[in-house]
């Protein structure tokens, strides 16, 4: 009980004492266990959403769905701003010493070891979304971003390209390489040798996608269809080519991932994968309350759920326009 007081913040504690618990506390690295003091407390679940996603698009449309399934489910969320490296180490402590009951978290900290480790050892439920291959023993919300990459491609093959570009994403999320997966088995579904000199390297950034793109349009044989990784690569792809004077989808073919709210704020509008962001962090809301109250009655049942994916075709595609052989008068 005094170690409590003291924890707490009660004042009727001696400061010799006081003093005594906060040496022991330090010493033995303690931390108040989360959920022996949300069961005391018998308070509101409180939950902690991490972010550090580089695109704005993605993280609104998850932020208004995880808010929306809080109030919902009438948890509390806790939102916090993590800058990779030490920050990060100091934000998840800070809410574990906070006694909070569980962490969704979002790409890229989904797949951040320093945090995943962090969280399993004081035995806080933790929700990865949108992982390409999320650990076992996670709990996991997620697409299937191989077959969406595929589905996409093979979209790409049957308006009649064979030349199809392909932007990556970051290369420490292992959904990049899911999707760098698929663009390759459409192509091989269709008997079209892969070429390296096709795949451009992003990291989900417009930044990065406007280098990946210039580096794909300025190939001696560019590609006639460029596929982006995210929504804000393929926007980026878009202004590269039209600073080139090409018209999309007229001489360019490009398509993105994700199907944010940018894909619909450009001009052409973009053809994409649509990823429910927001049902996605909808689901992670409900597995994660979930989660903790049956761990609260000693059980847990179910823990990765993949929800559908879906191509949405807008402006920015069309059929190949026959380039003319170099040397043969039309």
């Amino acid at each position: 009980m005094t170690v409590s007081r003291v924890i707490n913040g009660v004042n009727n504690v001696r400061l010799v004492t006081r003093d005594e618990v906060n040496k022991a506390i330090s010493a033995l690295n303690y931390a108040p266990n989360p959920a022996a003091r949300s069961l005391a407390g018998a308070g509101q679940t409180r939950i902690g959403l991490l972010y550090s996603n580089p695109s704005a698009g993605f993280l609104s449309e998850f932020l208004l769905g995880s808010l929306d399934q809080a109030a919902r489910s009438d948890v509390q969320i806790i939102v916090e701003k993590c800058e990779l490296g030490d920050h990060e180490i100091e934000v998840t402590r800070h809410l574990i010493e906070g006694g909070i009951d569980g962490v969704i978290l979002p790409p890229p900290l989904c797949e951040t070891d320093s945090i995943l480790d962090l969280l399993s050892a004081a035995g806080v439920p933790t929700v990865s979304v949108a992982s390409g291959l999320p650990a076992d023993e996670l709990l996991a919300i997620r697409i299937d971003d191989r077959e969406a990459a595929r589905t996409m491609v093979r979209h790409i093959l049957a308006l009649g390209h064979r030349r199809i570009g392909f932007i990556t994403g970051n290369p420490n999320l292992s959904a990049s390489a899911r999707r760098l997966e698929g663009y390759s088995a459409a192509l091989e579904e269709s008997r079209i040798p892969l070429d390296e000199k096709l795949i451009a390297h992003g990291l989900y950034t417009y930044r990065s996608g406007l280098d990946a793109a210039e580096q794909l349009l300025e190939l001696d044989d560019p590609p006639t269809a460029i596929f982006a990784s995210n929504d804000d690569m393929a926007a980026a792809t878009v202004a590269a080519a039209h600073r080139r004077g090409l018209d999309v989808p007229g001489d360019l073919t490009v398509c993105g991932f994700d199907d944010t709210t940018l894909s619909t704020a450009i001009w052409p509008e973009l053809t994409t994968i649509h990823q429910p962001i927001a049902d996605m962090s909808r689901a992670a809301v409900a597995l994660l309350v979930s989660t903790i109250r049956q761990q609260r009655g000693g059980e847990v049942m179910e823990r990765h759920r993949t929800l559908d994916f879906t191509l949405i075709r807008r402006q920015s595609d069309a059929p190949p326009r026959r380039r003319p052989r170099v040397g043969v008068s039309q």
